[in-house]
């Protein structure tokens, strides 16, 4: 099995890719329709065959999205998660100009040495590379891949924003008609979240919960959960039954994330004076998700597992658990010693009959490696 932080990459590369790929066979298309019926490029000389072209610029230019795609997730946007979008997009922009060049050059060398039949390094197809760069049609290259280069950008800082897969959504019209899903909802919210706001300051606390938030990312990402809310201080995560009950991921998600805050306790404490504790409730059911919203569109869900499950977590106070988990649930997730369930309880709502058993959940083995 691949890693799921590795799936994401691979999913969000792909997607510079066929970006790029659509531009390159754009340019392709619109090359054709200004040389017409010439047989050579007017600045080189070279030959021109439109079926050659439409091949190598098609196949550089989705490897070189498959480049910048790559780059982007697993390094440059890293080193700029705590700047401005507009810092982003600027040096970012600089950055992959740069290297866009260097790119279109080694392509061009390329592209000539073969059609030419000479090895790279010959000197005839190194003066056609010059003559080229030198042209303002070289330029024009540039100008239009660079265009590219920044829609897959800003591409993937919006979605960023919007949360991954909405983009997608959005562009199918997955959920334009509401429809019923099972889905696996976990509600986490931060103990004593009041008083550690008085003592910190509105200021201070909200840096707290931003690394807060933070320091959950991986731990969601590594067992396939989709963040579904924030709200103030609590988080809203959510699984497809298929991706939740794998492998226990939506219970392996709390177990990674209480991990790293053990790990991250030193830091905490020296950093803010508090280590913060958190407790979670778990709940499956059937909800409605669809489009909502003219000004500002959103994808919610809707029906009784969400407001249940906001219940169950409220319960965790009432029994002193840190994670409640419905019965509903443990009965459609595979076996495993890795947890100990211990009933303590049952949850009536107003207006049901029928009451939810609510077990405790805790650790019986070291968490999963990966």
């Amino acid at each position: 099995m691949v890693h799921p932080k590795y799936k994401r990459y691979f999913r969000q590369t792909l997607a510079f890719g066929l970006i790029w790929l659509t531009f390159g066979l754009i340019y392709a298309l619109l090359e054709k329709g200004i040389l017409g019926r010439l047989i050579e490029y007017p600045s080189t000389g070279v030959a021109y065959d439109f079926q050659n072209a439409l091949i190598y610029i098609g196949v550089g230019s989705f490897f070189g999205g498959l480049v910048q795609g790559w780059i982007e997730v697993t390094w440059l946007r890293k080193r700029f998660a705590k700047n401005r979008f507009w810092v982003k997009i600027l040096f970012k922009s600089v950055f992959y100009l740069l290297f866009l060049i260097l790119f279109l050059i080694l392509l061009s060398l390329i592209t000539n040495a073969r059609r030419l039949g000479i090895p790279i390094y010959d000197p005839i197809a190194l003066e056609n590379v010059s003559q080229f760069v030198g042209d303002f049609a070289f330029w024009s290259v540039i100008i239009y891949a660079g265009a590219a280069l920044d829609v897959a950008l800003f591409y993937s800082e919006v979605n960023a924003y919007l949360g991954n897969g909405a983009i997608y959504n959005y562009s199918l019209g997955k959920y334009h008609k509401p429809r019923e899903e099972k889905r696996i909802f976990m509600f986490l919210d931060m103990k004593s979240s009041t008083f550690i706001a008085e003592q910190l300051g509105h200021l201070e606390y909200f840096t707290l919960l931003k690394m807060y938030y933070a320091d959950m990312t991986n731990p969601i990402l590594e067992t396939l959960g989709e963040i579904y809310q924030y709200v103030g201080d609590e988080i809203v995560v959510s699984w497809s039954l298929k991706n939740g009950s794998y492998n226990n991921n939506c219970l392996e998600c709390f177990r990674k994330i209480d991990n790293r805050f053990k790990e991250r306790s030193a830091y905490y404490r020296k950093r803010f004076g508090v280590v913060p504790g958190f407790k979670a409730g778990y709940h499956i059911g059937k909800v409605t998700v669809g489009e909502i919203g003219i000004i500002k569109k959103d994808i919610i869900y809707t029906g009784d597992t969400l407001n249940t499950t906001a219940r169950i977590q409220e319960e965790c106070n009432t029994y002193n658990a840190k994670t409640l988990v419905s019965n509903d649930l443990i009965k459609v997730l595979p076996k495993s010693d890795a947890f100990l369930f211990t009933k303590i309880g049952s949850l009536i709502l107003k207006g049901k009959t029928k009451a939810i058993q609510l077990f405790r959940m805790d650790f019986n083995l070291p968490p999963s490696k990966g």
